[in-house]
């Protein structure tokens, strides 16, 4: 029997399940935020620093594209990453007018501890907080979301095998 104030998942609307998935999971994104103790980095160079290591050296034009903003920000947003020595930039292998911006040895090193302290804190949150049972559950529900979000949920899960 439902508790009160609750639908069982079968019985709940689309539009119910969708007010709970995005409050969840926006609630989840800022506790990953506030425990990955690079609190010098907005959300936005967070992104871009992503963007760079996997994606490789890129123009400002092109991060600007990715993050859908405008590249007089995104100027900005490079522009304090490469002050402080996390971003680097040289000349465009084809193109001579442009430049381009790669991660330096401190942004690989400052993006692996955001990326530690946000997977320790999830870690210890599943393991202290959720029962075995519990966390299988959870493990499930991954595979639905990922299904919502379009990605295969037959291929390995991010971060490797066992991570």
């Amino acid at each position: 029997m439902p508790s009160a104030g609750r639908h069982r998942p079968e019985q709940a609307a689309p539009e119910q399940i969708a007010d709970e998935v995005s409050a969840t999971l926006g609630a989840l994104i800022r506790r990953l935020r506030a425990a990955s103790s690079a609190g010098e980095l907005t959300p936005t160079q967070r992104s871009v620093l992503r963007r760079v290591q996997t994606g490789g050296p890129t123009t400002i034009a092109a991060l600007a594209r990715a993050e859908l903003v405008r590249p007089q920000s995104m100027r900005t947003t490079v522009g304090a990453l490469e002050e402080r020595g996390i971003l680097v930039r040289s000349p465009h292998p084809t193109d001579g007018r442009q430049v381009v911006f790669a991660l330096t040895d401190e942004g690989r090193t400052t993006l692996e501890a955001v990326h530690r302290a946000k997977h320790d804190w999830l870690a210890e949150a599943l393991g202290t907080r959720l029962d075995a049972a519990e966390r299988e559950t959870l493990l499930t529900a991954m595979g639905l979301l990922r299904r919502l979000v379009g990605e295969d949920t037959t291929g390995s899960t991010p971060g490797g095998a066992g991570a």
